[in-house]
Protein backbone atom coordinates (compact mmCIF):
# COMPACT_ATOMS: atom_id res chain seq x y z
CA UNK A 1 0.00 0.00 0.00
CA UNK A 2 2.87 2.34 0.80
CA UNK A 3 4.44 1.99 -2.67
CA UNK A 4 1.06 2.51 -4.37
CA UNK A 5 0.47 5.74 -2.50
CA UNK A 6 3.95 6.90 -3.41
CA UNK A 7 3.37 6.32 -7.11
CA UNK A 8 0.08 8.21 -6.96
CA UNK A 9 1.80 11.11 -5.26
CA UNK A 10 4.52 11.24 -7.94
CA UNK A 11 1.94 11.25 -10.72
CA UNK A 12 -0.03 13.99 -9.00
CA UNK A 13 3.12 16.06 -8.65
CA UNK A 14 3.53 16.14 -12.45
CA UNK A 15 0.21 17.96 -12.80
CA UNK A 16 0.63 20.42 -9.96
CA UNK A 17 1.26 24.04 -10.91
CA UNK A 18 4.35 25.46 -9.15
CA UNK A 19 3.69 28.35 -6.82
CA UNK A 20 5.70 31.46 -7.76
CA UNK A 21 6.91 33.87 -5.09
CA UNK A 22 7.56 37.55 -5.55
CA UNK A 23 11.25 38.34 -5.98
CA UNK A 24 12.21 34.73 -6.57
CA UNK A 25 13.20 33.57 -10.06
CA UNK A 26 11.32 30.80 -11.72
CA UNK A 27 13.17 27.51 -11.52
CA UNK A 28 14.95 26.54 -14.72
CA UNK A 29 13.77 23.61 -16.73
CA UNK A 30 15.86 20.49 -16.95
CA UNK A 31 16.50 21.02 -20.68
CA UNK A 32 17.18 24.80 -20.54
CA UNK A 33 19.94 26.19 -22.80
CA UNK A 34 22.40 28.70 -21.47
CA UNK A 35 22.33 31.83 -23.68
CA UNK A 36 24.17 34.17 -21.40
CA UNK A 37 27.34 34.18 -23.50
CA UNK A 38 28.13 37.08 -25.89
CA UNK A 39 29.94 36.63 -29.21
CA UNK A 40 33.06 38.71 -29.72
CA UNK A 41 32.88 38.50 -33.54
CA UNK A 42 30.91 36.94 -36.41
CA UNK A 43 32.86 34.98 -39.02
CA UNK A 44 31.44 34.31 -42.50
CA UNK A 45 32.93 31.54 -44.59
CA UNK A 46 32.27 33.37 -47.88
CA UNK A 47 31.86 37.08 -48.32
CA UNK A 48 32.56 39.48 -51.15
CA UNK A 49 33.05 43.19 -50.63
CA UNK A 50 33.49 45.45 -53.67
CA UNK A 51 34.06 49.15 -53.58
CA UNK A 52 32.49 49.58 -57.05
CA UNK A 53 28.79 49.02 -57.82
CA UNK A 54 27.83 46.23 -60.27
CA UNK A 55 27.49 47.18 -63.91
CA UNK A 56 24.08 47.60 -65.49
CA UNK A 57 24.65 44.48 -67.59
CA UNK A 58 25.46 42.36 -64.52
CA UNK A 59 22.50 43.76 -62.61
CA UNK A 60 20.19 43.16 -65.59
CA UNK A 61 21.39 39.55 -65.87
CA UNK A 62 20.90 39.03 -62.13
CA UNK A 63 17.37 40.41 -62.35
CA UNK A 64 16.60 38.01 -65.19
CA UNK A 65 17.50 35.13 -62.91
CA UNK A 66 14.94 36.38 -60.36
CA UNK A 67 12.08 35.74 -62.81
CA UNK A 68 12.04 32.11 -61.68
CA UNK A 69 11.59 33.09 -58.02
CA UNK A 70 8.80 31.46 -56.04
CA UNK A 71 7.65 34.82 -54.69
CA UNK A 72 5.03 36.67 -56.76
CA UNK A 73 6.25 40.01 -55.44
CA UNK A 74 9.83 39.31 -56.40
CA UNK A 75 8.86 38.27 -59.93
CA UNK A 76 6.74 41.40 -60.33
CA UNK A 77 9.50 43.69 -59.04
CA UNK A 78 12.03 41.99 -61.33
CA UNK A 79 9.78 42.58 -64.34
CA UNK A 80 9.32 46.20 -63.30
CA UNK A 81 13.08 46.75 -63.14
CA UNK A 82 13.59 45.08 -66.54
CA UNK A 83 10.88 47.28 -68.06
CA UNK A 84 12.41 50.45 -66.66
CA UNK A 85 15.91 49.48 -67.81
CA UNK A 86 14.68 48.59 -71.31
CA UNK A 87 12.79 51.87 -71.74
CA UNK A 88 15.75 53.89 -70.46
CA UNK A 89 18.21 52.13 -72.78
CA UNK A 90 16.03 52.60 -75.86
CA UNK A 91 15.32 56.24 -75.00
CA UNK A 92 19.06 56.93 -74.74
CA UNK A 93 19.73 55.18 -78.07
CA UNK A 94 21.84 52.51 -76.38
CA UNK A 95 21.66 48.73 -76.88
CA UNK A 96 19.83 46.66 -74.31
CA UNK A 97 21.94 45.28 -71.43
CA UNK A 98 20.98 41.81 -72.69
CA UNK A 99 19.88 40.94 -76.25
CA UNK A 100 16.25 40.10 -76.96
CA UNK A 101 16.99 36.38 -77.74
CA UNK A 102 18.21 36.01 -74.14
CA UNK A 103 15.36 37.96 -72.55
CA UNK A 104 12.39 36.33 -74.31
CA UNK A 105 12.99 32.68 -73.27
CA UNK A 106 12.85 33.79 -69.61
CA UNK A 107 9.41 35.34 -70.21
CA UNK A 108 7.63 32.41 -71.85
CA UNK A 109 6.41 30.66 -68.72
CA UNK A 110 5.27 33.94 -67.14
CA UNK A 111 2.44 34.13 -69.67
CA UNK A 112 0.80 31.35 -67.64
CA UNK A 113 1.68 32.85 -64.24
CA UNK A 114 -1.05 32.64 -61.65
CA UNK A 115 -0.48 36.20 -60.40
CA UNK A 116 -2.39 38.93 -62.22
CA UNK A 117 0.15 41.60 -61.22
CA UNK A 118 2.99 39.55 -62.72
CA UNK A 119 1.17 39.09 -66.02
CA UNK A 120 0.26 42.79 -66.25
CA UNK A 121 3.88 43.77 -65.68
CA UNK A 122 4.95 41.16 -68.24
CA UNK A 123 2.75 42.78 -70.89
CA UNK A 124 4.38 46.14 -70.14
CA UNK A 125 7.82 44.61 -70.62
CA UNK A 126 6.80 42.96 -73.90
CA UNK A 127 5.46 46.28 -75.18
CA UNK A 128 8.80 47.94 -74.33
CA UNK A 129 10.92 45.39 -76.22
CA UNK A 130 11.96 46.31 -79.80
CA UNK A 131 9.75 44.17 -82.02
CA UNK A 132 12.14 44.32 -84.97
CA UNK A 133 14.74 42.30 -83.02
CA UNK A 134 12.39 39.34 -82.45
CA UNK A 135 13.32 36.52 -84.84
CA UNK A 136 10.92 34.04 -86.44
CA UNK A 137 12.10 31.22 -84.16
CA UNK A 138 11.39 33.29 -81.06
CA UNK A 139 7.94 34.23 -82.40
CA UNK A 140 7.14 30.56 -82.97
CA UNK A 141 8.23 29.60 -79.44
CA UNK A 142 6.34 32.49 -77.86
CA UNK A 143 3.22 31.67 -79.86
CA UNK A 144 3.13 28.19 -78.29
CA UNK A 145 2.72 29.70 -74.83
CA UNK A 146 0.23 32.29 -76.10
CA UNK A 147 -2.00 29.56 -77.52
CA UNK A 148 -1.67 27.57 -74.30
CA UNK A 149 -2.81 30.63 -72.34
CA UNK A 150 -5.74 31.25 -74.68
CA UNK A 151 -7.08 27.76 -73.87
CA UNK A 152 -6.29 27.96 -70.13
CA UNK A 153 -8.95 27.15 -67.55
CA UNK A 154 -8.42 30.46 -65.73
CA UNK A 155 -10.34 33.33 -67.31
CA UNK A 156 -7.80 36.03 -66.42
CA UNK A 157 -4.96 34.04 -67.99
CA UNK A 158 -6.98 33.73 -71.20
CA UNK A 159 -7.48 37.49 -71.20
CA UNK A 160 -3.77 38.21 -70.69
CA UNK A 161 -2.80 35.75 -73.42
CA UNK A 162 -5.19 37.49 -75.81
CA UNK A 163 -3.43 40.80 -75.10
CA UNK A 164 -0.08 39.11 -75.73
CA UNK A 165 -1.37 37.84 -79.08
CA UNK A 166 -2.43 41.36 -80.08
CA UNK A 167 1.06 42.65 -79.24
CA UNK A 168 2.74 39.85 -81.18
CA UNK A 169 0.59 40.44 -84.26
CA UNK A 170 1.27 44.18 -84.06
CA UNK A 171 5.07 43.81 -84.01
CA UNK A 172 5.56 40.66 -86.14
CA UNK A 173 2.26 40.00 -87.87
CA UNK A 174 3.72 38.51 -91.05
CA UNK A 175 5.92 36.11 -89.08
CA UNK A 176 3.04 35.07 -86.80
CA UNK A 177 0.78 33.97 -89.65
CA UNK A 178 3.66 32.37 -91.59
CA UNK A 179 5.24 30.18 -88.90
CA UNK A 180 4.28 26.56 -88.28
CA UNK A 181 0.78 26.45 -86.79
CA UNK A 182 0.60 30.22 -86.65
CA UNK A 183 -2.26 30.60 -89.10
CA UNK A 184 -4.50 27.54 -88.89
CA UNK A 185 -4.20 26.60 -85.21
CA UNK A 186 -4.37 30.15 -83.86
CA UNK A 187 -7.38 30.98 -86.02
CA UNK A 188 -9.23 27.87 -84.87
CA UNK A 189 -8.57 28.78 -81.22
CA UNK A 190 -9.91 32.30 -81.75
CA UNK A 191 -13.07 30.95 -83.38
CA UNK A 192 -13.40 28.42 -80.57
CA UNK A 193 -13.30 31.19 -77.95
CA UNK A 194 -16.09 32.92 -79.89
CA UNK A 195 -18.05 29.62 -79.86
CA UNK A 196 -18.39 29.66 -83.64
CA UNK A 197 -18.88 26.27 -85.22
CA UNK A 198 -15.89 25.40 -87.36
CA UNK A 199 -15.98 22.92 -90.22
CA UNK A 200 -13.76 19.96 -89.41
CA UNK A 201 -10.91 19.21 -91.76
CA UNK A 202 -11.19 15.58 -92.95
CA UNK A 203 -7.41 15.23 -93.06
CA UNK A 204 -6.86 16.66 -89.58
CA UNK A 205 -7.10 14.30 -86.62
CA UNK A 206 -6.56 17.01 -84.00
CA UNK A 207 -10.20 18.17 -83.98
CA UNK A 208 -13.06 16.51 -82.18
CA UNK A 209 -15.69 15.77 -84.79
CA UNK A 210 -19.37 15.84 -83.98
CA UNK A 211 -22.78 16.22 -85.63
CA UNK A 212 -22.22 13.54 -88.23
CA UNK A 213 -18.52 14.28 -88.73
CA UNK A 214 -18.98 17.66 -90.35
CA UNK A 215 -18.90 20.27 -87.60
CA UNK A 216 -17.00 20.78 -84.38
CA UNK A 217 -18.49 22.75 -81.56
CA UNK A 218 -17.04 24.11 -78.31
CA UNK A 219 -18.78 25.83 -75.39
CA UNK A 220 -18.54 29.58 -75.31
CA UNK A 221 -15.59 30.78 -73.25
CA UNK A 222 -16.21 33.01 -70.25
CA UNK A 223 -13.87 35.78 -69.17
CA UNK A 224 -14.38 36.51 -65.52
CA UNK A 225 -17.22 38.74 -64.31
CA UNK A 226 -20.80 37.90 -65.11
CA UNK A 227 -22.30 40.32 -67.58
CA UNK A 228 -19.02 41.03 -69.32
CA UNK A 229 -19.58 38.54 -72.15
CA UNK A 230 -20.45 41.29 -74.63
CA UNK A 231 -17.36 43.28 -73.69
CA UNK A 232 -15.08 40.27 -74.04
CA UNK A 233 -16.74 39.22 -77.29
CA UNK A 234 -15.98 42.69 -78.63
CA UNK A 235 -12.39 42.26 -77.56
CA UNK A 236 -12.19 38.86 -79.24
CA UNK A 237 -13.63 40.26 -82.45
CA UNK A 238 -11.07 43.07 -82.44
CA UNK A 239 -8.26 40.54 -81.96
CA UNK A 240 -9.71 38.42 -84.76
CA UNK A 241 -9.76 41.47 -87.04
CA UNK A 242 -6.09 42.19 -86.32
CA UNK A 243 -5.13 38.57 -86.94
CA UNK A 244 -7.10 38.29 -90.19
CA UNK A 245 -5.65 41.59 -91.44
CA UNK A 246 -2.13 40.25 -90.86
CA UNK A 247 -2.88 37.02 -92.72
CA UNK A 248 -5.19 38.10 -95.56
CA UNK A 249 -4.16 41.67 -96.36
CA UNK A 250 -1.93 42.25 -99.35
CA UNK A 251 1.76 42.85 -98.54
CA UNK A 252 2.94 46.44 -98.51
CA UNK A 253 5.11 45.85 -101.55
CA UNK A 254 2.08 44.83 -103.60
CA UNK A 255 -0.07 47.66 -102.27
CA UNK A 256 2.48 50.29 -103.25
CA UNK A 257 2.44 49.32 -106.89
CA UNK A 258 4.73 47.35 -109.27
CA UNK A 259 7.96 45.76 -108.19
CA UNK A 260 10.86 48.23 -108.17
CA UNK A 261 14.52 47.62 -108.60
CA UNK A 262 16.43 48.20 -105.34
CA UNK A 263 19.03 50.38 -107.05
CA UNK A 264 16.85 52.27 -109.50
CA UNK A 265 13.57 54.10 -109.30
CA UNK A 266 12.10 52.33 -112.34
CA UNK A 267 10.02 49.12 -112.45
CA UNK A 268 11.39 45.88 -113.83
CA UNK A 269 11.15 46.14 -117.60
CA UNK A 270 11.62 43.96 -120.64
CA UNK A 271 13.37 41.50 -120.91
CA UNK A 272 13.32 40.99 -117.13
CA UNK A 273 10.37 38.90 -115.98
CA UNK A 274 9.78 37.63 -112.42
CA UNK A 275 13.29 38.64 -111.53
CA UNK A 276 12.49 38.71 -107.80
CA UNK A 277 11.90 34.97 -107.89
CA UNK A 278 15.50 34.37 -109.00
CA UNK A 279 17.19 36.66 -106.52
CA UNK A 280 18.80 35.63 -103.24
CA UNK A 281 16.33 35.24 -100.34
CA UNK A 282 16.15 38.08 -97.88
CA UNK A 283 15.62 35.90 -94.77
CA UNK A 284 17.27 32.87 -93.22
CA UNK A 285 16.02 29.34 -93.91
CA UNK A 286 13.79 30.30 -96.85
CA UNK A 287 12.73 26.67 -97.44
CA UNK A 288 11.57 25.96 -93.88
CA UNK A 289 7.99 25.60 -95.14
CA UNK A 290 9.06 22.41 -96.95
CA UNK A 291 9.96 20.77 -93.60
CA UNK A 292 12.70 18.70 -95.24
CA UNK A 293 14.38 17.55 -92.02
CA UNK A 294 11.72 18.11 -89.35
CA UNK A 295 9.06 15.89 -87.84
CA UNK A 296 5.90 15.35 -89.91
CA UNK A 297 3.28 18.04 -89.34
CA UNK A 298 -0.47 17.69 -89.22
CA UNK A 299 -2.84 19.96 -91.11
CA UNK A 300 -2.99 22.66 -88.44
CA UNK A 301 0.79 22.83 -87.97
CA UNK A 302 1.56 23.52 -91.61
CA UNK A 303 3.27 26.74 -92.65
CA UNK A 304 1.35 29.16 -94.88
CA UNK A 305 4.00 31.62 -96.04
CA UNK A 306 2.07 32.75 -99.11
CA UNK A 307 -0.97 34.98 -98.84
CA UNK A 308 -2.80 32.95 -101.48
CA UNK A 309 -2.28 29.75 -99.46
CA UNK A 310 -3.75 31.40 -96.39
CA UNK A 311 -6.70 32.68 -98.41
CA UNK A 312 -7.33 29.19 -99.80
CA UNK A 313 -7.17 27.55 -96.36
CA UNK A 314 -9.48 30.21 -94.96
CA UNK A 315 -12.05 29.74 -97.72
CA UNK A 316 -11.96 25.95 -97.52
CA UNK A 317 -12.01 25.49 -93.74
CA UNK A 318 -13.38 28.44 -91.75
CA UNK A 319 -14.88 30.87 -94.26
CA UNK A 320 -18.46 29.67 -93.81
CA UNK A 321 -18.13 29.54 -90.02
CA UNK A 322 -16.82 33.12 -89.87
CA UNK A 323 -19.62 34.41 -92.08
CA UNK A 324 -22.26 32.65 -89.96
CA UNK A 325 -20.70 33.93 -86.75
CA UNK A 326 -20.47 37.48 -88.05
CA UNK A 327 -24.10 37.39 -89.09
CA UNK A 328 -25.11 36.36 -85.59
CA UNK A 329 -22.86 38.98 -83.99
CA UNK A 330 -24.24 41.69 -86.27
CA UNK A 331 -27.74 41.07 -84.92
CA UNK A 332 -26.60 41.87 -81.38
CA UNK A 333 -25.86 45.49 -82.42
CA UNK A 334 -23.99 47.79 -80.05
CA UNK A 335 -20.24 47.37 -79.64
CA UNK A 336 -20.42 43.73 -80.69
CA UNK A 337 -22.15 44.66 -83.94
CA UNK A 338 -19.60 47.38 -84.73
CA UNK A 339 -16.72 44.99 -84.02
CA UNK A 340 -18.34 42.35 -86.26
CA UNK A 341 -18.65 44.94 -89.03
CA UNK A 342 -14.93 45.65 -88.67
CA UNK A 343 -14.12 41.95 -89.03
CA UNK A 344 -16.37 41.68 -92.08
CA UNK A 345 -14.59 44.65 -93.68
CA UNK A 346 -11.17 43.06 -93.06
CA UNK A 347 -12.34 39.77 -94.59
CA UNK A 348 -13.82 41.52 -97.63
CA UNK A 349 -10.59 43.44 -98.26
CA UNK A 350 -8.40 40.40 -97.65
CA UNK A 351 -10.39 38.05 -99.89
CA UNK A 352 -10.92 40.62 -102.63
CA UNK A 353 -9.98 39.15 -105.99
CA UNK A 354 -9.61 35.60 -104.65
CA UNK A 355 -11.62 32.80 -106.24
CA UNK A 356 -11.62 29.28 -104.89
CA UNK A 357 -10.75 26.80 -107.63
CA UNK A 358 -13.10 23.85 -107.83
Amino acid sequence: MGSSAKRKKEKKKDFQKPKLKVGKARPKAANATDTSFRAKSIVLNQQSIHSAAPTSTAQFAHTLSLLSSKSDTQRRDALSYLTTSTIAALAAGQPLPQPVPIILPRLHSLLLDGSTAVRQQLLKLLAALPGAEISSHEVEQLLLYVRAGMTHLAADIRTSSLEALDWLVAVQGEVVVSCAGGWAKTLRILLGLLAWKVASNPGDNSSVVGDGGRWTSVPKATFGKVGGEAKMQTRLLNSLALFLRAGLAAPAAQQNGPRHHPDHAVPWGFPLRHTECHMLPTRSNPFSHLNLFGAPRDAENEMFEDREDRQRWYAENVGEAVEAGLEGARKEAGEVGRAAAGVRKVVAEGMNGFTLDE
